[in-house]
């Protein structure tokens, strides 16, 4: 479609909301121009929906009209929120008994740093709306954290006026529909221009509303690669998490987290905290769990991935969902946040899949392109032994991959990308997670005592995955 019918489209959103004189507020935009105010002005009739609009660029105009930051961040939730405090506040002060009885007031705010000559840093924003869904309501807001991916400013500030003339637009068409109006954010934008990596409905009228599934629906329309979620399950930026730490990241479906998970995780600790420069303080623990291990087809069970979520919550883990494949792009993601040490705590099987040369078959340079991409810095694996059907022990050191690879893996065993945990509980190896599944679905019985209590009690008086009632 041609870049003016785009734009055309954009102008057709803003101009059914000036249109309508119910809809009526003020845009507020810092850091990038003002381009969603200009798109309603070009629309024609803005009058009918704009207030006010305004840019406090100057740190001290802004903290005069907003307050100051104590972490010095003016690009940051905290600001969003002043703003919309700010500006809501007074327009619906100022404006109530003057306007329609029938009107419904609005506040926009965003606050950016898009490209420039001067500065390198991260092109990001929060982005927020505060807005009346009908007559003399509480307000109710939606909040979003975007990454800009232009290449230079000007298409940065023309993909923020369009998503904000979109986020406007669907609030008030969409406000019974959350999924649809996360799908219509990029509307007449091509993919890869804005990623948003955050997502937050709350108030009044989104009371029902569960943040974790709008954010999952986020990387399930290609919004995002990954969200994450904080132990008090809490939607968490992930550049805002991951920011200079050490990571330490531990892959699973955990369809149930079971014993065995929390021992991995232990050794795993243990022997990444002992590597040198090493601040345990600065080292995050992540569960991640791919979508892969969410999804059967296109089909994703809602409630399905909320236990799991519940239940690595509740034993202290920050969970990360990604779309993520391979260990490889895991790794890259992290990059874009940390150079500190990354540790990914891994079984046999999962090993076997990465010496796996198929695995890589649509890779330029297959497995030696994501060996390079995997270990080229302060990147490790730590192994977590099994028990084969034959109950021998298979560890890092007597795991036997593929013969055309074997010198390679010999090669990141002997400099320290791959470790053997030696420091497990044996008398856990002989729990399946698949095989507790299975038995949950038959009721209580035995598999209870493969996962820790406060699982058991969960999935038992919740009825989670599949748990059956004992005839």
């Amino acid at each position: 479609m041609p870049e003016r019918e785009k734009k055309h489209l954009t102008l057709q959103k803003a101009l059914e909301i000036n249109l309508d004189n119910c809809k009526y507020g003020t845009i507020v935009e810092i850091g990038a121009g003002q381009e969603v105010a200009r798109n309603f002005f070009r629309a024609g009739g803005a009058a009918g929906t704009v207030a006010k609009t305004m840019s406090a660029y100057d740190m001290q105009v802004s903290d005069d009209v907003y307050g100051t930051e104590e972490s010095g961040r003016y690009v940051s939730h905290s600001r969003l929120i002043k703003m919309l405090n700010k500006e809501f506040t007074a327009v619906t002060e100022l404006l109530t008994t003057s306007r329609p009885k029938n009107t419904t007031f609005f506040s926009y705010a965003a606050t950016v740093t898009a490209k420039s000559y001067l500065h390198k840093n991260e092109c990001h924003g929060w982005i927020g709306i505060r807005l009346q869904l009908y007559r003399k309501a509480e307000p109710s807001d939606i909040v979003l954290h975007v990454r800009m991916l232009d290449n230079d400013g000007s298409a940065q500030q023309e993909a923020l006026g369009v998503i904000g003339v979109n986020l406007i637009h669907a609030a008030y068409n969409y406000f019974t529909q959350p999924k649809k109006i996360i799908e219509s954010l990029v509307d007449d934008l091509e993919p890869g221009r804005l990623e948003i990596d955050m997502i937050n409905f709350s108030g009044p009228y989104f009371e029902e509303t569960e943040n974790r599934l709008m954010n999952l629906h986020l990387i399930h329309n290609n919004l995002t690669h990954a969200i994450m979620f904080n132990p008090q399950g809490e939607v968490q930026i992930p550049a805002e998490l991951l920011y200079k730490k050490n990571i330490l990241v531990i892959r699973g479906s955990f369809k149930p987290l079971t014993k065995v998970h929390l021992d991995m995780t232990k050794c795993g600790q243990e022997h990444f905290n002992q590597m040198e420069y090493i601040d345990t303080d600065k080292t995050i623990v992540l569960a991640e769990l791919s979508m892969a291990s969410l999804t059967v087809g296109d089909q994703m069970d809602d409630n399905d991935f909320l236990a799991r979520v519940d239940m690595l919550n509740t034993q202290g883990y920050t969970v990360m969902i990604s779309d993520y494949l391979r260990y490889f792009r895991l790794r890259q993601h992290f990059r874009r946040y940390t150079q500190q040490q990354i540790g990914m705590i891994l079984g046999i099987t999962n090993l076997a899949l990465i010496f796996t040369e198929e695995y890589y078959n649509n890779l330029e340079g297959g497995a030696l392109e994501a060996f390079a991409k995997l270990f080229p810095d302060n990147t490790h694996l730590y192994i977590y032994p099994m028990k084969s059907e034959e109950q021998e022990l298979i560890t890092a050191d007597n795991f036997k991959p593929p013969k055309a690879l074997r010198h390679l893996y010999q090669h990141f065993l002997e400099n320290g990308y791959l470790t053997g945990l030696d420091n497990f509980d044996d008398r856990l190896l002989h729990i399946n997670p698949t095989e507790v599944h299975k038995e949950i679905k038959k009721g209580r019985g035995d598999w209870e005592n493969d996962v820790p209590e406060s699982i058991a009690e969960m999935v038992i008086n919740k009825k989670l995955l599949g748990f059956a009632n004992s005839k």
